[in-house]
């Protein structure tokens, strides 16, 4: 577990490390405004300063020397992002002016935050739960507008609540099969009977959450995006078509591309990785081998596949969720129901886009609906639906073992949103954030 103690005063830098006009300095911990005030000018100021107030001044080192004109966001205890008592420093962003401010604060005795240190605090105090924490990486990390969103919805406790409502409904259970575990066989009235409606109704939420995973990842990491096909088929033209540009050499040439070509782009708001790979045929040529070696691990891996074709496969894959089957060279080719297009013309492009975007966010169930996008919390989730439908299965067990089931599918949800948590996850959690979160 890293050493995140929450009785130091810590800082980091919140902003790029790269020259600009501005940089902020995040400050956090019991007695940082006091401390701060001693190399701050106007200190009295900054003393008597009410949380949520602004104030200039200056940032002096322990010669004496001015080190930087800033501006200071001032929060008391119960505000701000970790609910300490904090302040933001709002300086120039000359690299060798941070690094002096870096230098100036931990002469003062605060030290620089670890990784997630400041989201971590924000946890442990009760700001924000485990759900919402994993929300501000994926944040700072998403890749399409339409993933920062979907974290924003769960920074806000989107996917929080609806978890805490599950909870609710499995406490509901457990309260009505602990009641027959209170009182002796003789002073119950009814048999305690399993509540297959309530528990189906449960896992069919469950299942929601769950299903939202895979796209959630794809429009936060990006799409894998594989063409594929025969020699010759018409995949460098449609990956050039895809980028709209001339990435891949085109030629009637057999075997040109001997090695997979890879390109990153965005295709209807979703990051996409390109690749165009080696066409697929026997060969002897081991340079060529290799390749098509390679291009069979990239279809496996691959999210979505794109099997071009000009018509003479003599066996084509089978079309399915992971795969789409299209036709190349459209214009010497009576049009049918497949998907098509022409390298000369670009005409069945859009349907190709059209269909890919259908393929890869199959699973979303619209605008501002709740998603997950972290994997622990995905196996949390199916580990809860996997206890309940095992639950199911054994409704005939005896009451307290029942209990015990009912038991580890909220201890799951716990786990979910950090009610009941451990330091290996935390510090694997909070081990991924950059410094200023």
């Amino acid at each position: 577990m890293h050493n995140y103690e929450t009785d130091e005063m810590i800082y980091a830098l919140a902003t790029p490390y790269y020259p600009s006009a501005l940089a902020v300095m995040r400050l956090s911990g019991l007695g940082c405004i006091e401390r701060l005030s001693t190399i701050f000018r106007p200190a009295k100021k900054l003393r008597s300063a009410s949380t949520n107030s602004l104030l200039h001044g200056y940032i002096y080192d322990n010669d004496g020397k001015k080190v930087d004109e800033v501006v200071l966001a001032i929060y008391r205890a119960g505000h701000g992002y970790t609910a300490e008592e904090a302040v933001e420093i709002t300086m120039h962003g000359s690299l060798p002016l941070i690094n002096k401010m870096s230098l100036t604060l931990e002469s003062a005795g605060i030290r620089q935050a670890l990784p997630g240190e400041f989201t971590y605090r924000a946890f442990m105090h009760g700001r924000v739960d485990l759900s919402q924490a994993e929300a501000v990486e994926e944040i700072v990390s998403a890749k399409s507008l339409v993933s920062a969103q979907g974290a924003l919805s769960r920074l806000a406790g989107g996917l929080s609540e609806i978890v805490r409502g599950i909870k609710e409904e499995l406490i509901d259970i457990l309260s009505s099969l602990e009641v027959q575990l209170d009182y002796a066989e003789d002073e119950i009235i009814e048999d305690w009977i399993y509540p297959e409606d309530a528990v189906d109704g449960i896992v069919r939420k469950l299942d929601d959450l769950i299903g939202t995973y895979d796209s959630s990842r794809i429009l936060s990491q990006g799409a894998k995006i594989v063409l594929a096909g025969k020699t010759n088929a018409g995949k460098s033209s449609l990956f050039n078509a895809l980028l709209k540009e001339n990435r891949a050499i085109v030629s009637p040439v057999e075997g040109t591309t001997r090695d997979y070509i890879e390109a990153e782009c965005i295709i209807r708001g979703m990051p996409c990785r390109l690749f165009d790979t080696a066409g697929l045929r026997n060969t002897s040529e081991v340079i060529e081998k290799e390749g098509i070696e390679r291009s069979k691990k990239l279809i496996s891996d691959a999210d979505l596949v794109l099997y071009i074709t000009d018509g003479s496969d003599e066996l084509l894959p089978e079309a399915d969720n992971k795969t789409l089957i299209i036709y190349s060279k459209l214009d010497v080719k009576r049009k049918g129901k497949d998907l098509e297009f022409s390298s000369i013309t670009g005409e069945g492009v859009k349907e190709i886009l059209d269909e890919v975007e259908k393929r890869l966010i199959r699973t979303r169930s619209g605008d501002g609906a709740i998603t997950i996008e972290s994997e622990r919390e995905k196996d949390d989730l199916i580990e809860c639906r996997n206890t309940l439908l095992d639950s199911r299965e054994h409704k005939d067990i005896s009451v307290d073992l029942m209990a015990l089931s009912f038991q580890s599918a909220i201890k799951s949800l716990n786990s979910l949103i950090g009610d009941v948590t451990n330091d290996e996850i935390l510090d694997r959690l909070f081990s991924k954030f950059c410094l200023g979160k």
